[in-house]
């Protein structure tokens, strides 16, 4: 599903270029259960909005189901993420003044689907995730474990072909965050390929593989057991 040669990513503070990710090599199957893990730092964050395609300021090459992303424009990599990608925020990025209903449908409002359509698969949301309870109330009514219920239910509505995870749990309690893991799991075990950021085993342990970042550099992958000594 995903194929990354060479990738890299650098900033510029004045005259000095900052490397986050340094020639990455990375192919991820679909159906995968993906973990991205390392230090603060490491460059997780910055592959993840690269898959995301949230960011098109980086090197090398990205396929996406034979697709090349390097190739495209702006416009086009916005449409396909549109289309294909599930994204879930640690800050929820829920929308303060739409209701919990509102904030589901929104993928959805991206594609030309009928309204009484888009309705009816809001509904099913709801109660697949149990919030049907919440629909009429604003994320500042939410708890947090709530808030990112409904940021998955968003993330996941339009049947992503990818799901992108940035520490899904880092804001909440253990009891919230085990269940947003068995959510991940049921989702990916019905299909969906997932690669989440986290700093938790105990999150990793839900998924099937595992990948270390270590200064941009990919020093650990869990599919070979290959262990890359960083460059000095």
């Amino acid at each position: 599903m995903i194929e990354l040669k060479n990738l890299e990513r650098s900033y510029k503070t004045g005259h000095t270029e900052m490397w986050v990710l340094r020639r990455i090599d990375l192919t991820i199957q679909a159906g995968e259960f993906v973990t991205v893990m390392g230090p603060s730092g490491a460059g997780k964050s910055s592959l993840l909005n690269v898959l995301a395609m949230l960011d098109d300021q980086w090197k090398g090459e990205l396929w996406f189901d034979g697709v090349a992303v390097h190739a495209m424009n702006r416009k086009e990599r916005a449409r396909l993420a549109r289309e294909r990608i599930g994204i879930v925020f640690q800050s929820y990025h829920l929308l303060d003044d739409l209701t919990v209903a509102e904030n589901i449908d929104l993928p959805l409002t991206y594609k030309e689907i009928p309204r009484s359509e888009r309705e009816a698969l809001v509904a099913d949301t709801l109660d697949r995730f149990n919030i049907v309870g919440k629909k009429d109330l604003f994320p500042n009514q939410l708890s947090g474990g709530q808030q990112q219920l409904v940021g998955i239910a968003r993330a996941v509505i339009h049947k992503p072909a990818l799901l992108l995870a940035d520490e899904p749990t880092g804001n909440l309690h253990s009891t919230q965050a085990k269940e947003i893991m068995e959510m991940f799991q049921l989702l990916n075990e019905q299909g969906t390929t997932i690669v989440q950021v986290s700093h938790s085993e105990a999150n990793a342990a839900y998924g099937t593989r595992t990948i270390e970042l270590r200064d941009g550099w990919l020093t650990r992958d869990t599919a070979t057991e290959k262990v890359q000594g960083v460059p000095a």
